[in-house]
C-alpha cells in the first residue's frame, strides 16, 4: 500500500488500516452501480483508506481512470472484476430430481495481484464476451480457470457466489465440489467471502465459516457498496427497478438493502468485530496486490505485416495508402469529372497535402 512518513497518522493507518474495501461497484457496473469514480476516491480519501478496489460486474471499464486517479490521491488502486461463472456442474441449468434449481448464474470476484494477473483477467473478461453463443449471457466457464490463474486472487462471491448459492439451494454436495474446484484453481489465493447486510443469515454464515476451517481456507469480509450513503438508497432502488424492468412498487422484484453503501473502515471494523481474521485478510489481500495499471500509447496493428522494423513498416504503410489514394482519385476523376473552377493539379495537390498530414501523424495504417 502507499507509503507514509514514519510516525505520522497515515503511517499508523498504513500499518493497521483495520479494513480495506475489496468489492466496490462504480457507475460502470451498468444499471447497478451509482458510485462515480471521483466519489469513490473522495470517500476513501476522507476516511484515510490506504487502498480500495473497484470490481464492476463483468467489465473493466473503470480500470484505467480509477488507477490513475487513485494513485494521484495517494491511494493504492486494486483492480478487479465480478465475473459471472458457469460452474459446469449439476448445480447449473435444469432442475434435477428434488433438488432446487439454480437459475441465476453465480459470480466470483477476481483481483489482479500482479501484471500477469491483470493480463489473465483481461483475457477472461474478453473471452466471456467473445466465447459465448448468440443470446447467451456474459460468463466465464470454470474449465477456463484450469488454463491458469497466475497473479489472480479470488473471492468466492458471498451469497451470490457458486458455493453459497448451492448451499442455499439445498445442494451441499455441489457446494463442496465447487469449493474444491475453485481451491484447485487458485490454491492459497482463494478466500471465502462473507457479507453482512441487514438481517443477514447467521446460520448460513456459520456454515460457511465451518466450511472455511474444514478446507483450511481464509475468510474475508466485504461490503459490496453500490451507492455512496444510506440516503441514496431510494434513488438507487429506482435504478434497480429499471434494470429489472419492474415497477418500483413491485414487492417481488430484486432489491438490495440500505446497507449496500460505501461504509467507513470503522463501520466495517465494528460490523465484523467478532471475526477479526476476516478484517485482517482484507489488508493481507491489499498487501498481496502489487499491480498498478499505467497508461501506454495505443498499439495499432500493422496493415502490411511485411516487416518487424517499425520504420520500414511505416514507410510501407505510407506507400500503400498513397498508392490506393491516387488510384481512387484517378478513378473518381474519370467517372465524375472535375468540379467547375478546379484543375486536376488542384486535386493532386490537395491529396498530397492530406496524405502528408496523415504520414506525419503516423496514421497510414489506421486509415488503411
Amino acid at each position: 500500500m502507499a507509503e507514509a512518513a514514519p510516525g505520522s497518522d497515515n503511517a499508523k493507518i498504513a500499518e493497521t488500516p483495520e479494513f480495506v474495501h475489496l468489492r466496490v461497484h462504480s457507475a460502470f457496473s451498468l444499471l447497478e452501480g451509482a458510485l462515480p469514480i471521483k466519489k469513490i476516491i473522495g470517500k476513501a480519501t476522507s476516511d484515510q483508506q490506504p487502498a480500495i478496489a473497484i470490481t464492476d460486474t463483468n467489465n473493466l471499464f473503470a480500470a484505467l481512470e480509477f488507477s490513475q486517479k487513485a494513485v494521484g490521491e495517494g491511494i493504492q488502486p486494486l483492480i478487479g472484476c465480478q465475473l459471472s461463472i458457469d460452474m459446469e456442474d449439476e448445480g447449473d441449468g435444469e432442475r434435477r430430481g428434488s433438488q432446487a434449481q439454480l437459475v441465476k448464474l453465480p459470480s466470483i470476484v477476481l483481483l489482479a495481484a500482479t501484471d500477469a494477473g491483470y493480463v489473465r483477467l483481461v483475457e477472461l473478461v474478453s473471452r466471456a464476451y467473445l466465447g459465448g453463443e448468440s443470446g447467451q449471457s456474459v460468463r466465464i466457464a470454470r474449465s477456463w480457470l484450469e488454463e491458469g490463474t497466475e497473479g489472480l486472487i479470488a473471492l468466492t462471491g458471498a451469497l451470490g457466489g457458486p458455493v453459497d448459492m448451492a448451499y442455499l439451494a439445498g445442494q451441499p454436495a455441489v457446494a463442496k465440489a465447487r469449493l474444491k474446484a475453485l481451491k484447485a484453481a487458485f490454491g492459497d489465493r482463494l478466500y471465502i467471502e462473507l457479507q453482512r447486510h441487514g438481517r443477514y443469515d447467521r446460520q448460513h454464515e456459520r456454515r460457511m465459516v465451518e466450511l472455511a476451517y474444514a478446507e483450511d481456507l481464509p475468510l474475508v469480509a466485504t461490503n459490496e457498496p453500490f451507492f455512496p450513503a444510506p440516503d441514496d438508497y431510494d434513488a438507487h432502488d429506482a435504478l434497480m427497478a429499471v434494470a429489472h424492468n419492474a415497477m418500483v412498487s413491485d414487492d417481488n422484484r430484486f432489491r438490495l438493502s440500505p446497507d449496500h453503501y460505501l461504509k467507513s473502515r470503522k463501520d466495517m471494523a465494528t460490523l465484523f468485530a467478532d471475526l477479526p481474521e476476516a478484517l485482517e485478510n482484507t489488508v493481507e489481500i491489499a498487501r498481496r496486490c502489487s499491480f498498478v495499471l499505467k497508461t501506454r500509447s495505443p498499439i495499432l496493428p500493422r496493415f502490411t505485416g511485411a516487416t518487424d522494423d517499425p520504420e520500414e513498416a511505416e514507410r510501407a504503410e505510407s506507400a500503400e495508402l498513397r498508392r490506393q489514394s491516387i488510384e481512387g482519385l484517378e478513378s473518381r476523376m474519370a467517372l465524375l469529372g472535375l468540379s467547375p473552377g478546379y484543375t486536376e493539379q488542384d486535386y493532386r495537390e490537395r491529396l498530397d497535402f492530406e496524405l502528408s498530414v496523415i504520414e506525419r501523424m503516423k496514421f497510414p495504417g489506421y486509415f488503411l
